[in-house]
């Protein structure tokens, strides 16, 4: 039985649904924290996937469904607030008559300070070990390397942005021992995963440093670079892959140890779309409703899976989820026992 340090996910991860107005000052309270990272999506309109944090500021904002260089503008999101944040009027965040979700990620409380654990010192670096998150902005040196992330263990996976203007056209990069070593996939792209020796040997990581060599996406000299670092915590997060049987009628379970509250798929051997699922826009099993990270569509509801009290199940067949393929998933929920070794009872 997995027993958890957190005793309520919602004060590290929370999704929030809210509807546009298309006025600057639209306040949204709810989140249960103050956002260090948001990711917002809309449901009903054709837009972007627009990423935000703290450690950049929240006049800069990135895209994860294209590999464009970071923009600075006052017109996505005003502040981080105490139990949310406040949005202005750019149509991504805030159009109106236009439904959107929020994810948001608590890191460090805020920008952080550098990290001078690895050979590149970072810009700063805001760090969640309890939640096993971390967010750090770093300038590249073309030379093979290291930066410290802060978590105090080795990070599952990392989601790499570019973010200066001089090469900015450059594709996120996802990759770590997930996934296994010197092997990448896309965020911004449906590509499968790619192996090359070009990647980091993620088998040289450790519990303060991630190692990156001299690829564009993540140490080109002189690049500025945004690093989103995550790591398993039992039962709040669980991050790995598993395997589809093609089975629409009994797909595989996965253990998470956990209850998802939010889940993100990726087919890694099939060039077929990132897709999330979450508990606040699909309240009952089996779970409908899913959004992608790797383009701007709407919402649609053509994949179905369960969200169960330790786990997920695939509730259909399909190469986006449930194929003859491996999958990279990554789960974030709240577990049914307490911390300090106390268990609930399940209801």
């Amino acid at each position: 039985m997995a027993y958890t340090t957190i005793n309520k996910h919602t004060d590290y991860f929370n999704t929030k649904l809210y509807s546009g107005n298309g006025s600057n000052g639209n306040a949204q309270t709810g989140v249960g924290f103050q956002p260090d990272f948001t990711w917002i999506k809309s449901r009903n309109y054709g837009s972007s996937n627009v990423l935000i944090d703290a450690v950049r500021g929240v006049n800069k904002h990135i895209i994860s469904n294209t590999n464009a260089a970071e923009v600075t503008s006052t017109a996505y999101i005003a502040s981080f607030n105490s139990d949310g944040f406040t949005l202005n009027n750019d149509g991504d965040v805030n159009g109106s008559s236009r439904t959107y979700a929020s994810w948001n990620w608590k890191a460090g409380g805020g920008q952080g300070s550098s990290n001078t654990d690895g050979t590149i010192n970072t810009t700063y670096t805001s760090a969640n070990t309890t939640a096993g998150f971390s967010i750090s902005k770093y300038s590249g040196t073309g030379s093979n390397g290291t930066f410290g992330h802060g978590l105090g263990v080795i990070p599952d996976i990392v989601f790499w942005k570019r973010t200066d203007s001089n090469d900015g056209a450059v594709n996120w990069i996802v990759g770590g021992p997930a996934l296994g070593s010197e092997t990448k996939l896309v965020l911004n792209t449906n590509e499968a995963k790619t192996t090359n020796s070009a990647f980091p040997d993620t088998t040289s990581w450790t519990n303060q440093v991630v190692s990156v060599k001299t690829y564009e996406g993540q140490n080109d000299s002189n690049a500025t670079y945004v690093a989103y670092a995550f790591a398993s915590k039992t039962g709040y997060s669980k991050i790995g892959t598993y395997e589809g049987n093609n089975s629409a009628a009994n797909g595989p379970f996965v253990y998470t140890g956990l209850r998802p509250s939010f889940i993100l798929i990726k087919n890694m051997d099939h060039t077929k779309d990132w897709n999330i699922w979450d508990d606040k826009r699909d309240i009952d099993n089996p779970l409908e409703k899913k959004l992608a990270p790797s383009t701007s569509g709407v919402e649609s509801t053509d994949l179905a899976l369960d969200f169960l009290s330790n786990g997920f199940k695939l509730r259909q067949n399909g190469s986006n989820f449930n194929d003859s393929y491996t999958y990279f998933y990554m789960a974030f929920g709240q577990s049914l026992v307490g911390s300090n070794n106390v268990p609930c009872n399940a209801r």
